[in-house]
This record gives C-alpha cells, sequence and structure tokens, in this order.
C-alpha cells in the first residue's frame, strides 16, 4: 500500500497563542493517505479534527502555526511553507475542501455561475465561454437541473441542499487530487443529507478524488467511508478499516462514540452520554488524554501516554488496553447491536 500513499503526515504539532497563552490543538498526530480512499475523521467538537485538515492547506488562523512534524505531498514536505504564495500551489488547485455552511462559503453579491467560473479562472486559466460552458457542464454533474439558468442565479434562490451541491461544484472545479469535506451534510435534514453523501461518492469515481471527511457523527461516514480515524484531543487513538472501527473497535472512546449513536438507542431509554469534558489544551496533557473519562482506565494511563498497538495489519490503537500485560476487558453490550442493526456500514 506504501506506493499508493498521496499524503503522508508524521508527528505533526499544531498550536495557537491566544492571551498569551499557548493552546495545542493538534498534538504529534500521524497519518496516511491513499490514493482514491474515503477516509472519515470522527471525533467530538473540539478534538482537532478541522485545524488537522487545514493544516494540509495552510488555512489556520493567524494565531496558529504547524510547530512540528511534516506534512509528505507529492514528495514535498509543505508544513514547511511559509508563504501564501506557496499555499496557492496547492489549496484550491490540488487539495479543496467543502465546508459544512454553504451560506458563508458562498458570495451573496455574486451568481453561482460566476463563482465557479471565478475559480475556473484562478487556478485553470479558463475564462469568457470556455469557462461558462465548463461552469455549466460541473453544475450537471453536481445534480443542479436546467444549469443554464441556474448559473445566472444567486445563492438565496437556492435550497440548503442546492447550496451545498453549489459549494462542492467550487470544490470541484479544479480537478483536485484531495477533496476535504468538513461536516458537509450537518445543517442539512436526513434525506438531503443521504443525497449530498451520495453525489461525493458519485464525484468521487468521476473525477478520481481521495476524499477526506470530517464529522462528529459515525452514523453519517457509515455508508461512505472506507477507513475511519478517531481523534481525540488533538491526537488519533485509533484507525481501522469502517467494519473493524463498527465491529472491532478497541480504544475505550471510540466504545463511547460508537455508543452514542442514536440508531443504538431503544424506546424509553436514555441514549448513552460521554461522562466528563475533554482535556484542557492550554495545559500539557500527561498519560493518556481520554483517562479521566474511561471507565477502563488503569493507572498507567494516567502516567505514560500509550503508543499504537496493532490489531491487524490495517487496525491500528493507542490504549493501554492492548497491551499483553492488561486485564481483559469486555467492550459495551451496547455494541453487539451493531451487527444486529445490519446496513449501517458498506461492505
Amino acid at each position: 500500500m506504501e506506493n499508493d500513499v498521496v499524503l503522508s503526515v508524521r508527528d505533526l504539532v499544531v498550536r495557537f497563542t491566544l492571551r498569551g497563552q499557548t493552546l495545542t490543538a493538534v498534538r504529534g498526530a500521524s497519518i496516511d493517505l491513499h490514493r482514491g480512499e474515503s477516509l472519515a475523521i470522527v471525533g467530538e467538537s473540539g478534538s482537532g479534527k478541522s485545524v488537522f485538515t487545514k493544516s494540509f492547506m495552510g488555512m489556520l488562523d493567524n494565531n496558529g502555526r504547524i510547530d512540528g512534524g511534516s506534512i509528505l505531498f507529492d514528495g514535498e514536505d509543505i508544513a514547511q511553507y511559509k508563504t501564501e504564495k506557496e499555499w496557492l500551489r496547492v489549496r484550491g488547485k490540488r487539495i479543496a475542501m467543502v465546508f459544512q455552511d454553504p451560506m458563508t462559503a458562498l458570495s451573496p453579491l455574486m451568481p453561482v455561475g460566476k463563482q465557479i467560473a471565478e475559480t475556473l479562472a484562478l487556478h485553470q486559466g479558463l475564462r469568457g465561454k470556455a469557462a461558462r460552458a465548463r461552469a455549466i457542464e460541473i453544475l450537471r454533474d453536481v445534480g443542479i437541473t436546467d444549469p443554464e439558468r441556474r448559473y445566472k442565479q444567486y445563492p438565496h434562490e437556492f435550497s440548503g441542499g442546492m447550496r451545498q451541491r453549489v459549494v462542492i461544484a467550487i470544490a470541484v472545479a479544479c480537478n483536485p487530487e484531495i477533496l476535504i469535506c468538513d461536516e458537509p451534510t450537518t445543517a442539512l435534514d436526513v434525506t438531503i443529507q443521504a443525497q449530498i453523501l451520495g453525489l461525493l461518492r458519485d464525484l468521487q469515481s468521476r473525477y478520481g478524488l481521495t476524499l477526506i471527511y470530517i464529522t462528529h457523527d459515525l452514523g453519517v461516514v457509515a455508508s461512505v467511508a472506507d477507513r475511519i480515524a478517531v481523534m481525540y484531543a488533538g491526537d488519533i487513538v485509533e484507525i481501522g478499516k469502517s467494519e473493524e472501527i463498527f465491529y472491532d473497535a478497541r480504544h475505550p472512546y471510540t466504545w463511547a462514540l460508537l455508543s452514542s449513536l442514536p440508531q443504538l438507542g431503544e424506546r424509553g431509554e436514555d441514549l448513552f452520554a460521554i461522562a466528563g469534558t475533554p482535556p484542557n489544551l492550554f495545559k500539557p496533557i500527561r498519560g493518556d488524554a481520554f483517562a479521566p473519562r474511561n471507565p477502563y482506565a488503569l493507572k498507567i494511563d494516567y502516567e505514560y501516554r500509550p503508543p499504537y498497538f496493532d490489531v491487524s495489519p490495517t487496525h491500528k490503537a493507542r490504549t493501554w488496553l492492548l497491551d499483553p500485560r492488561a486485564p481483559k476487558v469486555e467492550r459495551p453490550e451496547i455494541l453487539g447491536r451493531i451487527r444486529e442493526m445490519g446496513g449501517l456500514i458498506h461492505d
């Protein structure tokens, strides 16, 4: 699999300075992204998912910086980029992003077709009739009917689901190698969510995209992700194929996320909620960051950060429970319902 790695992140550290204090948002995270795959990065709000992926595009806020590690893209360490000119060789053109709120991603003052054409001019040098024709073709590709008429309309004339299709159209207009989808269905109802995820799957095969989904909801990506990376407190604590994460998760945080799936709830029962709150990232974290919220925590969890333990060649987790010396712990009973439900994930 090594030769199909399109992006390789190693020991990435991202810090922000806020009111004279330093917050470590990403704490030595590593991942390999394989060409043509769909990777979902999941975790609670504030776990570092968006910051992690924004660092691939030079989109950190002004008070943020990459403070360690590397991001190898096509043999070049883009973590070393310092100027906007360098990032513009990558951002939009080779790595693009679909944001969760299309209304803030689109200009209300410009017809949607012009916004796509502007992207084509910036990154592909297309102008005039050629840009218009290509923009109409892309609108058709993302499932917008009557694209010639829609080309001239403004964002407020589109529904939420249609606006999200326009944002996706702008992102794929430059034929990027990697498309990052940051909570792309959060503001949409369930039916439209399914349509947008189906659209992204179609575009992936049509445009040869490598997809990264960012979400706090494991249920959303169950049917579209080939692999899932679970992020907590700025680190990837477990990664594996979708079926390995859903059916054979090993990190207690992944167990907690899965237990929170509304689909596993039973009528009349309270839905599972993860106790406690995430750690304060302004302070150094000792041991396993999840330990204070982990009912299965061992004494060592409060002292030493666990290494990765291999569960299979494609599945690893950062938990001391996988150490051969650790006591045997049974995963929560509720997770047995995932297999009973069937159809939650694609095989």
